[in-house]
C-alpha cells in the first residue's frame, strides 16, 4: 500500500499568448482556441534546462511533505523533452536535489510519463522508501524548429509538475493501476533527435478516446467502482476537446473533470502532476473523496491510477 504525499509544480514566468502566437503563425485567436481551448501557455526562458525545472518542482514537493532528500529512497524522472540522447535527466536532477548515490530513473514517455511513474513508484515504494516522481518538459524550443506546424505550436507550453509516493502515509492512498502499451501505433507521434515533432492528430484523438475511457472502466471495475462514483478526474491536459470526449464516454459531468489548459496548454507529461497540485491546492482535505488519475501519450502508452483521500 503507498500514498500520495504532497504534489508540487513549476511554471516559468514568460506567457505566451493566443494574440502573440497568432501573428506569428498567420492565424486568428478564435481559431487557436475553437481547436484547443487554449488561451496561454508559459516558456522557459533561456538557459533554463528540463533538469532546472524538474529540480524547482522537486524542491517544492519536498518542502509541501515535509521530507529531506535524504530521506528519499529513489528519483523518477519523466521527460519526452530532455535534449540529450544520454544521460537522461534523473541523475543531475537528483544531484541537484542534494540527494547522494540515490538511485535515479529516466522514463523517456511523452505525456504518459507522470502516470507510469506513480504507477511505478506505488509498488517500489514499500520497497525503497519515499519516492519522489517530476515530469519536466520544455517543449518551447522544439517548436521553433522549422518548417513550423502551426497545428504543433499552439499546443504546447513548458512545466514541471511532482508528486511524492510515500509507502505509509500521505494525502490519499493508492487503490490500484493499470497501465498500457501499444507500439504499432509509434509512427503517429514522433519527435526525432534535431527534427521536428510529427503528429497524427486524428489518430491521437481516436485512440485516446477510445483507449482511455477504456482503462478507467477497467481499473475501477477490479476495485467494485464505477465511473459516476469518482469525484474528481486528473487527466493529461492535452487538450480540452479530448477531456470533454472522455467524460462523455464515461457518462461524468464534464465539471468533475479538473481543467487547467487554458492557462498552460499542453505540457506533455507534466501536465498532469501541475493540475494535481492545483487540484490538491483548493480541494477539502478532510472531505472522503475517491480521484482517478488518466493519461495518454506518444509510444502509444496510456493508463489510469484510483486513489482515495481518506483524513484530514
Amino acid at each position: 500500500m503507498s500514498y500520495l504525499a504532497a504534489f508540487a509544480k513549476a511554471l516559468p514566468e514568460r506567457v505566451v499568448t493566443n494574440e502573440e502566437l497568432a501573428a506569428r503563425l498567420g492565424c486568428t485567436t478564435d481559431w487557436i482556441f475553437n481547436a484547443c481551448g487554449i488561451e496561454q501557455r508559459r516558456y522557459v526562458p533561456d538557459g533554463m534546462s528540463v533538469a532546472d525545472l524538474a529540480a524547482e518542482a522537486g524542491r517544492a514537493c519536498l518542502s509541501s511533505a515535509g521530507v529531506s532528500p535524504g530521506e528519499l529512497g529513489m528519483v523518477i524522472v519523466s521527460s519526452g523533452s530532455s535534449p540529450r540522447r544520454f544521460p537522461g535527466p534523473a541523475a543531475e536532477v537528483a544531484s541537484l536535489l542534494g540527494t547522494a548515490d540515490l538511485p535515479a530513473l529516466d522514463l523517456l514517455i511523452a505525456s504518459a510519463g507522470s502516470l507510469f511513474g506513480m504507477a511505478l513508484a506505488a509498488d517500489l515504494a514499500p520497497l525503497y522508501g519515499p519516492i519522489l516522481v517530476i515530469a519536466s518538459e520544455v517543449m518551447s524550443g522544439l517548436l521553433s524548429r522549422e518548417p513550423l506546424d502551426r497545428n504543433s505550436a499552439i499546443l504546447f507550453g513548458d512545466g514541471a509538475g511532482a508528486v511524492l509516493v510515500h509507502p505509509n502515509q500521505g494525502l490519499a492512498r493508492v487503490l490500484g493501476s493499470l497501465i498500457s502499451s501499444d507500439g504499432s501505433f509509434s509512427k503517429d507521434l514522433t519527435l526525432e533527435w534535431d527534427g521536428i515533432l510529427l503528429m497524427n492528430g486524428k489518430s491521437i484523438i481516436l485512440q485516446a478516446s477510445r483507449k482511455i475511457p477504456r482503462v478507467v472502466r477497467q481499473l475501477l471495475e477490479k476495485h467494485s467502482l464505477k465511473p459516476d462514483q469518482i469525484e474528481v478526474f486528473l487527466m493529461h491536459q492535452a487538450n480540452q476537446n479530448l477531456l470533454n470526449r472522455v467524460a462523455e464516454a464515461l457518462e461524468v459531468p464534464q465539471e468533475r473533470f479538473f481543467s487547467n489548459i487554458r492557462k498552460y496548454g499542453n505540457t506533455s507529461s507534466a501536465s498532469m502532476l501541475i493540475a494535481a497540485e492545483e487540484w490538491a491546492a483548493t480541494t477539502n482535505k478532510g472531505a472522503r473523496q475517491l480521484i482517478c488519475f488518466a493519461s495518454f501519450g506518444a509510444g502509444f502508452h496510456w493508463g489510469a491510477m484510483a486513489a482515495q483521500i481518506e483524513h484530514t
